[in-house]
């Protein structure tokens, strides 16, 4: 039988890919993850052979020295990453959200500037829209730029930055009111800036201090910090695509890149949970032959098999959706929500096969029951795909009453 989650009509060259970072999961991320989490230790061995294989570089065209590839071939590529460990996938995940950015939507100098670099993995990409005081509701930004002269100055307070310490390249976005008269409607009165520093924390340039690492529940090894501007100078060419005004838009459709992307990571950790759990249903025994000979464990595994593949199902449609160029965010939306939710649920029937062992750091199960909740909110909450998708689908089925 073939292992669970295959893609149809994939080209040799998307299989060939594939083939590497799996290979590469295997040998380079499993062995070594659960104790690298365990010390919440940034993985720089598994980064610098990610940078060796090029996959900063997957999705940035190729004359810019990337690969070229689709979304689709780059969720694939999540997916297995995810796998071996979720948060070597958050490391890119961000990366590519500024890299696609920066190629929809920037300036023909902004994308000679940074595109290059960061296909060679040179210059690191995280991109920050959240902030202490809102989560999902992105129009109560209040952190604000003002044009100086040919500057703008920055102020305020973000959160929740994947690679916020590692970085060197942060896509911020902040209101603007420059241009935009009083009253104006919030989402079109943000504008994203295209914000360089040094990796590290602290104050990483004048007026930018990234204060160190949040510690997490799960999702260790990748830093999640925090984000404080106070009197940050940025040129008017940082304006990503060169026009305020324009940043909500520019981040949203970053963000349904984000979501494939979480689908991803939500089919991979499952995928994962699947594999511990019904390796160890094999090997565990209890009244005389082992626990994947009694029925209730067979349909236990029945059912996270079928989630697995449903998962996986969705996440591809709307990869390739995004890649027809038509807008994808209802399938995004429902991959993410779907993913993310049965993730949690494969985790934790796997969890559930192990008993009292699944308890014990001694397990991996342990660090996915984990990291399964993070994607329950990364990239939006639940609540939040079933509003994207309940307005989407009334626009589809409007009644002509």
């Amino acid at each position: 039988m073939a292992r669970l989650a295959q893609t149809a009509g994939l080209t040799d060259i998307q299989q060939e890919i594939l083939s590497t970072v799996r290979d590469f999961v295997d040998k380079e991320i499993i062995p070594v993850a659960t104790e690298l989490e365990h010390r919440d230790e940034y993985p720089q061995a598994i980064v610098d052979g990610l940078k060796e294989l090029g996959l900063f570089g997957l999705m940035i065209p190729e004359e810019y020295g990337g690969l070229g590839e689709s979304l689709l071939t780059y969720a694939l590529c999540v997916e297995e990453i995810a796998r071996g460990w979720m948060s070597v996938s958050g490391i890119i995940n961000t990366h590519f959200i500024v890299a696609y950015m920066l190629k929809q939507h920037g300036t023909q100098e902004q994308r000679d500037h940074f595109l290059p670099r960061m296909a060679a993995g040179d210059i690191r990409g995280a991109f920050s829209m959240s902030e202490p005081g809102l989560g999902s509701d992105v129009s109560a930004i209040a952190s604000k730029a003002v044009k100086d002269g040919e500057e703008y100055v920055l102020n305020g307070q973000k959160m929740w930055l994947t690679n916020g310490g590692t970085s060197s390249l942060v896509a911020v976005l902040v209101r603007s009111d420059e241009g935009h008269p009083e009253g104006t409607a919030p989402h079109k009165s943000m504008t994203t800036f295209l914000v360089e520093k040094e990796p590290g924390f602290g104050e990483v340039r004048p007026g930018l201090t990234i204060p160190g690492k949040i510690d997490k529940m799960g999702y260790k090894g990748v830093d999640t910090t925090e984000l404080i501007m106070d009197g940050l100078r940025i040129p008017a060419d940082r304006v990503l695509g060169g026009v305020t005004g324009r940043g909500f838009y520019q981040m949203m459709d970053g963000v349904e890149v984000g979501r494939v992307n979480v689908a991803a990571r939500g089919c991979g950790v499952a995928q994962r949970a699947f594999e511990l759990g019904v390796r160890y249903a094999q090997q565990r025994h209890t009244f005389g032959k082992a626990i994947a000979q009694h029925q209730a464990i067979q349909f236990k595994l029945a059912e996270m098999a079928t989630k697995v593949e449903a998962a996986h199902a969705m996440m591809v449609n709307a990869a390739r959706k995004k890649d027809s160029g038509e807008r994808n965010d209802l399938e995004a939306g429902m991959a993410k929500y779907l993913a993310s939710e049965y993730c949690k649920e494969v985790v934790e029937d796997a969890f559930r096969i192990h008993g009292g062992y699944g308890f014990s750091k001694e397990y991996e199960i342990e660090r996915l029951y984990r990291e399964a909740p993070m994607l329950l909110i990364g990239e939006g909450t639940a609540e939040i795909q079933k509003m994207i998708i309940g307005r989407r689908l009334l626009e589809e089925y409007r009644f002509q009453g």
